[in-house]
């Protein structure tokens, strides 16, 4: 569409087929409901929700005493990622926002990459919320859950009775947030202030009983599993986890009686509460552990997790209901309770997060409009079901917390770098729009920003992202097939057959690759090391894997850039960054710390070099990044639809 048909449209009201404007229509049918404590509310009980009942032992179990400066160093880092989102929030408050910026600064490739990735960690969090409610239940009705053996070692899982438990829930989610956003909110604000309450009451009880000697005194002391397992920590044990839910007020921006003042403001103070109510629950935490209790000798943190040991099913529950002290017992029964009140507010506020995120792919025109529909209550009801049936698919091959946290935290956060991205961007292709939260030097934060959650994406290790760069890679034939032939004028039967064969490939790749480098890895990495001969095994399986996924994704991109009509194909050229930066990630990651070579205990690149090799990788991709930025023909329409005028930039 041209500028001169889009100020005609504008102008006289008639209705244009743009995606934009379809977009701006479905948004203005939203209900604008929530105030600065409903969005606070709804960020704080995204984030206290299964991730602290849980990750304190997850991450005990992976660093140690030295996990107390992983929950510090996660929440800096998420902090960052959280100050850039507040300035673009607060600037253009949109529901599904993570998934709609990006599309409006880099054009439709990387968005749908962002948004895909967003969505797979999205439509997960209900689920794995109802199994932390389930989980917790199993201290008191033991059949909810049963142990099983996986290559990644013996395992706790829900039961056939657990899973239809779990399944209640994810229903009571679904028709929560489909009674509307003011039902939603209201409720969501009085529950939040029951779940902060009872995480500090926790950490005050628990430091009745601290023992000093678990911090510095036990063998290994601080570090005792070395510094790198410190970081490890962040991604995989639930740290993370624990600290995405301040995106809620992002996500229901769209929804907010003063988005432009209350967003920010909601965003920022959501990670500065939880930060500093996390870190003192680990303190408290591993002070509180009772190595007599855990059947463990003092200082085998990685035991924690194992079946046979109490706190694994309820760590907090465990600490203080074995306390001996008459009022940690009975406040325990209490912690129970909570054990089903704060997951499930965290469920039922991402059952709206994964709703928004249908809503938002849809409004850029990556899935059908159907997806748009609104009903009297305000909700995008279609999302909402889709929604739900895709949690509940999440439900029965991951039936367990420990399972699913480090995938959703990884596609999670990998899409966080937009925001760092992003961030410049804008203040590049529309510096005219009005902000209410301009971020003070932005242009450094921004790239700190964006190699933070680089960096935590990093140090998920390379089995995780093996799996999520998988996931992320079985999404792109919908991009071919369904977003190419209407938006960037490829030949439907070309686009469909490419996308088929795309499929085909990919799956047979994701089967060798975890056939040959994670199965084999896992089989044999049981002493903690492997020999050279099983390194050379894994490293030449690698050779061939890596560079066909390379091939792959490469020549896929090259194709769809030629094939895109001459004045599409800059969205396709956009994203080549975003195409190399992730193949860049894996690499780095199979050979370095936290990668499957543990040769005789040795890496090819060790700690702290890859760290630093990582740090000078990202930054040179972020300036790809920007570069890669461009004034998108959806921003530009959307800047004339809403009345925000427009400043043609060339690039």
């Amino acid at each position: 569409m041209s500028d001169t048909e889009t100020r005609q449209a504008v102008n006289t009201g008639t209705q244009t087929t743009s995606t934009t404007n379809v977009a701006v229509e479905a948004d203005r049918k939203l209900k604008r409901e929530l105030s600065a404590f409903d969005l606070l509310g709804l960020s704080m009980g995204g984030i206290i929700g299964s991730g602290w009942l849980f990750a304190v032992n997850a991450a005990a179990a992976v660093a140690g005493p030295s996990v107390i400066l992983s929950w510090i160093i996660g929440g800096i880092l998420v902090l960052f990622v959280a100050l850039v989102y507040a300035e673009i929030s607060g600037m253009l408050p949109r529901s599904g926002a993570i998934v709609r910026y990006p599309h409006y600064t880099h054009g439709s490739y990387t968005g749908y990459i962002m948004g895909w990735a967003y969505l797979l960690s999205a439509v997960t969090v209900p689920t794995i919320e109802a199994e932390a409610v389930v989980g917790y239940a199993a201290s008191y009705i033991p059949s909810l859950t049963q142990s099983v053996s996986t290559v990644f070692g013996t395992v706790t899982v829900l039961s056939p009775p657990g899973i239809a438990f779990a399944f209640a829930l994810l229903v009571i989610f679904f028709f929560l947030n489909y009674a509307g956003i003011k039902v939603l909110g209201k409720t969501n604000t009085v529950v939040t202030v029951w779940k902060i309450v009872i995480p500090i009451l926790t950490f005050m009880f628990l430091f009745a009983i601290f023992d000093k000697t678990n911090i510095d005194s036990l063998p290994g002391g601080f570090f005792p599993y070395g510094a790198s397992s410190m970081f490890l920590a962040i991604p995989t044990a639930g740290i993370v986890f624990a600290y995405l839910g301040f995106r809620q007020a992002l996500e229901y921006g769209g929804e907010a009686k003063n988005p432009q003042r209350d967003v920010p403001k909601a965003t920022i103070l959501s990670i500065l509460i939880a930060l500093a109510i996390y870190t003192i629950l680990q303190i408290a935490y591993i002070g509180a552990i009772k190595w007599n209790v855990a059947g463990l000798n003092p200082g085998d943190w990685a035991d924690l997790t194992k079946q046979s040991v109490p706190y694994s099913s309820g760590p907090l529950y465990t600490a203080l209901s074995k306390s001996g002290l008459a009022a940690l017992v009975a406040f325990s029964y209490v912690l129970l309770f909570d054990a089903y009140v704060s997951p499930s507010g965290t469920g039922w506020i991402y059952t709206g997060t994964g709703t928004r995120t249908f809503y938002g792919l849809a409004t850029d025109g990556y899935f059908p409009s159907a997806f748009l529909h609104i009903n009297k209550r305000g909700v995008p009801w279609i999302s909402l079901i889709a929604s739900f049936i895709v949690g509940i698919f999440f439900l029965l091959p991951f039936p367990s917390w420990y399972l699913l946290v480090g995938f959703i935290s990884s596609a999670t956060v990998f899409t966080y770098m937009m925001g760092g991205a992003g961030i410049l961007v804008f203040r590049k292709t529309a510096p005219q729009i009005t902000r209410p939260f301009r971020l003070p030097g932005a242009g450094a934060l921004a790239p700190i920003a964006f190699i933070a959650a680089a960096m935590i994406v990093y140090w998920s290790g390379f089995t995780v992202l093996f799996f999520v760069f998988t996931a992320i890679l079985a999404g792109l034939p919908l991009y071919y097939i369904f977003y190419a032939p209407k938006r960037l004028g490829v030949p439907r039967g070309v686009s469909v057959a490419l996308g088929l064969v795309f499929w085909a490939i990919i799956g047979y790749l994701s089967y060798y690759g975890y056939q040959n480098i994670v199965y084999y890895f896992a089989t044999v990495v049981s002493n903690g090391s492997i020999t050279a001969s099983q390194g050379a095994n894994i490293q030449h399986a690698f050779l061939i894997y890596f560079p066909a996924l390379a091939a792959l994704t490469i020549v896929y991109t090259l194709i769809y850039q030629v094939l895109a009509q001459p004045e599409k194909r800059r969205q396709v050229v956009s994203g080549w960054w975003l195409i190399l930066f992730s193949l860049a990630i894996m690499l780095v990651s199979f050979y370095g710390a936290f990668g499957p070579l543990p040769v005789n205990g040795s890496t090819p690149i060790g700690f702290p070099l890859d760290n630093i090799i990582m740090i000078v990788v990202s930054a040179v991709f972020y300036v790809a990044s920007y570069l890669s930025g461009y004034f998108t023909e959806d921003l530009k329409e959307l800047l004339l639809v809403e009345g925000m005028g427009q400043q043609q930039k060339t690039q």
